[in-house]
């Protein structure tokens, strides 16, 4: 019988409380990330080559050759991230990535966008505990500047969301969402 860890219980969307006694094993990712993060952040350097092996060592896989990240970049988990290729990530995003962020090829992500999986329970007794939930981004979609992603959404392939929206439903291919929370604008036609 195959032994479920809190980190696959996490990525399932259990509620995972604080004094959960597998929660410093989890907690230990969440330093990693955080040293990570903060190497990165710290380059000094416009060498692509470095700041991808600096991301991959955070994300624990190699992103491929044609990822395009311009530093600052934030997360707290890393190793739940899964990037595709000719993925362009600008400036200052947040990749709150526990329960498992999918950024699949084509994808461009806009300055200061934030991806979230990571939710707290609504009853006050369990709020310092967390639930993760997914977010795909699939094939050839844009995420504009400032917008957010929340829990458990799929942004749809060539799907474009509008600066500062933000996402707490599923996208459909090819359309456009924009406001808070985030609305159909118009569908996308390719000529």
């Amino acid at each position: 019988m195959e032994t479920t860890t809190i980190f696959t219980r996490d990525k399932t969307g259990e509620t995972i409380p604080l004094n959960d006694p597998e929660y410093p094993q989890l907690f230990k990712v969440i330093q990693k990330a955080m040293r990570t993060t903060a190497k990165l952040n710290n380059l000094v350097t416009d060498d692509m080559q470095e700041i991808n092996a600096v991301f991959s060592e955070l994300i624990g896989k190699k992103v491929d050759d044609t990822f395009f990240m311009i530093p600052p970049f934030y997360s707290d988990f890393g190793e739940n991230i899964h990037i595709g290729k000719n993925v362009f990530v600008n400036h200052a995003c947040t990749f709150m990535d526990r329960g498992g962020i999918t950024v699949e090829d084509n994808v461009l992500i806009g300055p200061k966008a934030n991806l979230i999986t990571t939710n707290h329970p609504i009853n006050p007794s369990e709020r310092r505990a967390t639930i993760s939930q997914p977010i795909v981004i699939k094939k050839g979609a844009w995420i504009g500047v400032g917008a957010t992603i929340l829990p458990g959404v799929t942004i749809g392939e060539n799907s474009i969301v509008a600066a500062g929206a933000v996402v707490s439903k599923d996208v459909p291919d090819n359309t456009i969402v924009g406001g808070i929370p985030a609305k159909f604008i118009k569908s996308i036609t390719n000529k």
